[in-house]
């Protein structure tokens, strides 16, 4: 099966990394074709970091794809735009521990270079090597209304991968 996605050199992207994360959303997916979880996220981040073009995800413990996340060398961020919201909602809203994500929402997961998953019907696929992780450390909020985005305290872990590939449909 083809995804439709082709390689897409990093210098010739031209995303709007605020519109991605807060209007579009992702998907976060790591594992292998073998056993994998998803999930939905609206907040993340892309740049430059220790010289190398970088993705960051936010992951709270609390969430299946955390432990996948922790175990995988490699995730994936996939963007899908608005045709495929109803998708991601479901992948906000449900737990992988309780409900076969993929089969609810019919996506079609792929398997990448580096071994790591997307999916077919994505229209962007940021593919990343895990480089750095570290917890949140509410002690160190100079800002505290931030600590209303954690009423049950499960702080995010921050993934930071190295991007190593670039699928897009454009």
């Amino acid at each position: 099966m083809t995804s439709g996605l082709r390689p897409l050199d990093l210098s010739r992207l031209r995303e709007r990394p605020f519109h991605l994360f807060g209007r579009e959303w992702m998907l976060i997916t790591a594992g292998t074709m073998d056993s994998f979880n998803t999930m939905t996220a609206g907040w993340g981040a892309l740049g430059t970091l220790w010289s190398r073009p970088v993705a960051i995800g936010f992951i709270r413990p609390t969430r299946h794809t955390f432990g996948f996340a922790n175990r995988s060398p490699v995730f994936t961020c996939s963007f899908f735009g608005r045709r495929c919201r109803a998708a991601l909602n479901f992948c906000g809203t449900r737990s992988g521990r309780d409900v076969d994500k993929i089969k609810a929402t019919g996506l079609t997961p792929v398997k990448g270079k580096a071994g790591c998953v997307y999916f077919a019907e994505a229209r962007l696929v940021l593919a990343c090597r895990k480089i750095h992780t570290q917890d949140i450390d509410p002690h160190r909020f100079l800002d505290q209304t931030i600590e209303a985005h954690y009423p049950k305290k499960d702080y995010h872990r921050v993934f930071v991968g190295e991007v190593v590939g670039c699928l897009s449909r454009r």
